[in-house]
Parts: structure tokens; sequence; C-alpha cells
């Protein structure tokens, strides 16, 4: 499947490109919407739109490329506000990915709209019809207790000085493989692989934005220290006590 990608900016772009090639899709990459509306190299299978182009909003691209073709259209883009998704699908575009986002979401998003435009439904290279990437190992059962912090990874839940803590799923799996070997400083790029995906594509700013919420529902920001350079770990205020919980 041949995809046109009309992004601007290249720390998405390359490696997006290069990910998406190891699932067998060719991908096309121009940088302006003006280049995009005049590629004619080949006419591609589908579209990858970026909304924030240099040249000209990627909302035009989109009415442009609706009114002469009836091509797919996935918009990526770090607008996420409902009132830019609407109004792209309202423009015709079939779907709206917001940043960021990780290789198999978009892979599934393809498939998806390829379906819905009754085209062959593309199957992955090597895949044989799913997306396999190697899921950490973890405990199957029982719950992990760091001093008064209490893990429970099959109920999903977290306890804290016996008080419920609510969290969303990204922050209970960052917590849980952080809690996996306390003291340990886990590399950044070893945490996004892991609890997000190995072809994230999107800045890592949100890993920072889902550790500052996790010290702010614990209460303590001893609970998680930066390793300046490197990552973080999870670390136990007063000392480490950790133990297994059964049931």
């Amino acid at each position: 499947m041949r995809l046109l990608l009309i992004e601007d900016d290249d720390r998405i772009a390359g490696p997006l490109s290069e990910g998406l090639g190891r699932y067998g899709f060719t991908v096309d990459h121009v940088r302006t919407g003006s280049a995009g509306l005049t590629e004619r190299a080949a006419a591609p299978d589908l579209v990858l739109l970026d909304l924030g182009l240099p040249d000209m909003d990627g909302l035009d691209v989109c009415r442009s490329l609706r009114a002469r073709s009836a091509v797919p259209i996935i918009m990526i883009t770090a607008r996420g506000e409902e009132a830019d998704r609407i109004v792209g699908l309202e423009l015709g575009a079939d779907d709206y990915l917001a940043k960021p986002f990780g290789v198999r979401e978009l892979i599934a998003r393809i498939r998806a709209v390829t379906r819905r435009a009754g085209a062959p439904a593309f199957t992955p290279a090597g895949s044989a019809g799913t997306l396999e990437t190697p899921e950490p190992q973890r405990p199957s059962s029982g719950a992990r207790k760091l001093g008064p912090l209490t893990i429970n990874r099959r109920t999903r839940e977290v306890h804290l000085d016996g008080r419920h803590i609510a969290l969303t799923p990204r922050e209970f799996d960052l917590l849980a493989f952080l809690a996996e070997d306390p003291g340990t400083v886990w590399s950044r790029q070893q945490i996004m692989d892991t609890v997000w995906d190995p072809h994230f594509f999107g800045p890592t700013k949100t890993l920072d934005a889902h550790v500052a919420a996790l010290r702010r529902k614990l209460g303590d920001p001893a609970w998680i220290t930066t390793a300046r350079g490197v990552g973080f770990r999870l670390t136990v205020p007063g000392g480490p006590v950790v133990s297994e919980v059964t049931g």
C-alpha cells in the first residue's frame, strides 16, 4: 500500500516513514501542503495529513484533496480539540489521530479506513493479520507492597496508606513498571518502549506529564525521582520495604 505523508517535522516524519516501511507500507513524504497537492509521482492509496503545515492550513489541504479525489485521508496532528476534529471530518477526512500516537494504532486506523472505503484490507508484512509486539514480562497476579503503597496488578488498583488512588490506565502502567524494580533507573526510551509503544511517534514530554501527575496523586514527589539526563526511578520515601502480597 502506498501512503502519502504530508508532514513538515522531520523528527516525526523520518521515524514514522521507517516504522511504516517495516510493516510493508511504501511512504512518499512531502513537507508542505502545496507539495502534497502537486504530488504526481504516484497516486497514493491513502493520505496521512498533518494540520500544522508551514505554507497552508492542513484543513485547506484536506478540502482541496477531497474536491478532486476520493482517496482516504487520515489527519495526524497535535490539535486535539473537538472543534478541529469536527471540522476535519466535515471537510472529508476519514479519520483523525491526535499526536502523540503509536504506529500500531495508526496501522489499525489505516486498516479500518481502507475497509470502510471498500478497498482490500491491508495486512502488515509478517503480521499474519495482527501486529505482534512482545509484551513486557509482568507478574500475573497478586499485589506489590512498597512501604505504604500497594499496587495490585490483577485489579489495577493502587492504595496509599489504605486510601484508594485513582489513576488513568497509562498512569497505572507507568507506576507498575517503575515498581517492578524500585531504585533502578529506567531510561526515558526504556519507559516509552514498554509503557507506550516501541514505535511511538510524538514528543516524549508526555512522559514528563504522566510523571508529574503521578507525583501529584501520590502526594510526595520523592516517590519518583529524576536521574538527570537518563530517566526516572521509583523510590520508597523512608526506606524500601517491598513485598509481594497474594490474592
